[in-house]
C-alpha cells in the first residue's frame, strides 16, 4: 500500500463528522426528551405524565384532531398536487419557470406572513366569503377562521409544494416509450395512466405523504393564528405545557406521542413503499 492509498480518506472517515453531529445534536436531545417524558413529581420513574394525558378528554381530544389534521391535509394535498405535477410535466418549457415559480412561491414566504394572508382570505368579510355572497350561493357568512376547516384549507395551500416536487420527480422519471408501447397496442389514454402512469407514481405520492403528514402534525404557527387559541392540536398542548406552565415531564411525553404518531405512519408509508415497487421492476 503506497502513501497515496493511506492519505486517502476512507467512506467511514468521511461520514464520523456528520456521525457525531447526529449523536450530539439529535440522538442525545431524543434520549433526554423521552426520559423526561417519565419522569414523576419526585423525580422517579413514573408513567403518570401518560396516564394524565388519556386520563383528560381535552388531551385525547388534541391527539385525534392532530392525526385527523394531518391526514387530511395529507389526501387533499395529494388529490389537488398530482394534477398540478402531471401539469407541469407535461408543460411547455416556456412555461416551466413560471410554474416553478408559483409552486415555490408559498416556501419562499414566512410562516406567519402566509398565514395571516389566509386570516384575510377566510374571515367573515374575506375573499371567500364575499365571493360566495356575491354569486347568492350563501345567505350569511360561514365560519372559516377559527375553524377546523380553515386550518385544513390554509395548511393545505402551505404544503402542497412538499407534495407536488417527488411527484414531479418521478413523473419525469417514466419513460415516454412506455406510453407510446401501451397505445400501439391499443391502450387508450385513461388505460394507459391507470395500469402504467399512475403505478410508477406511487413512490413519489408516498415520499410526498410522508412530508405532508409530518409537517403538518407537527406544525404550531398556522393552527395556532387560524385556530385562534380556539382549537388544541398536539404542537400547541406542548407550547402550553413545556413554555406556559413549565410543566416539561408532560409536555415531553405530548411530543413523544406526537413522534410515536409520525413513526408509525413513517413506517406505514414505507412499507407500501416497498409493496410498490413492484410496479417499478
Amino acid at each position: 500500500m503506497n502513501i497515496s492509498q493511506l492519505l486517502k480518506p476512507q467512506p467511514g472517515q468521511l461520514a464520523l463528522p456528520l456521525a457525531i453531529f447526529l449523536q450530539l445534536f439529535y440522538v442525545v436531545p431524543l434520549v433526554i426528551l423521552i426520559a423526561t417524558s417519565f419522569q414523576g413529581d419526585g423525580g422517579a420513574v413514573s408513567f403518570d405524565n401518560y396516564s394524565k394525558f388519556f386520563g383528560s378528554s381535552v388531551n385525547v381530544k388534541a391527539l385525534t384532531d392532530t392525526f385527523l389534521l394531518g391526514v387530511q391535509v395529507t389526501v387533499a394535498c395529494l388529490i389537488i398536487g398530482y394534477p398540478v405535477a402531471y401539469f407541469y410535466v407535461n408543460a411547455p418549457a416556456a412555461w416551466k419557470g413560471i410554474l416553478t415559480f408559483l409552486i415555490m412561491l408559498p416556501l419562499l414566504t414566512s410562516a406567519v406572513v402566509r398565514t395571516f394572508g389566509w386570516v384575510v382570505i377566510l374571515g367573515r368579510q374575506g375573499l371567500i366569503n364575499t365571493a360566495l355572497l356575491n354569486l347568492g350561493i350563501i345567505e350569511t357568512p360561514i365560519r372559516l377562521l377559527f375553524s377546523h376547516n380553515g386550518v385544513l384549507i390554509a395548511l393545505t395551500q402551505i404544503w402542497l409544494p412538499m407534495m407536488v416536487l417527488p411527484i414531479v420527480a418521478s413523473l419525469s422519471q417514466i419513460d415516454s416509450r412506455l406510453a407510446a408501447a401501451s397505445k400501439s397496442l391499443g391502450g387508450g389514454a385513461w388505460r394507459t395512466f391507470w395500469q402504467i402512469t399512475f403505478p410508477l407514481t406511487l413512490p413519489g405520492m408516498i415520499s410526498g405523504a410522508l412530508l405532508v403528514f409530518a409537517l403538518t402534525v407537527s406544525s404550531f404557527v398556522t393552527p395556532s393564528i387560524i385556530g385562534g387559541g380556539q382549537l388544541i392540536y398536539l404542537p400547541t398542548l406542548i407550547y402550553q405545557q413545556g413554555i406556559v406552565l413549565l410543566n416539561q415531564p408532560f409536555a415531553a411525553a405530548v411530543s413523544t406521542l406526537l413522534l410515536i404518531m409520525v413513526i408509525a405512519v413513517v413506517v406505514l408509508l414505507s412499507a407500501l413503499g416497498k409493496r410498490s415497487r413492484r410496479y417499478i421492476r
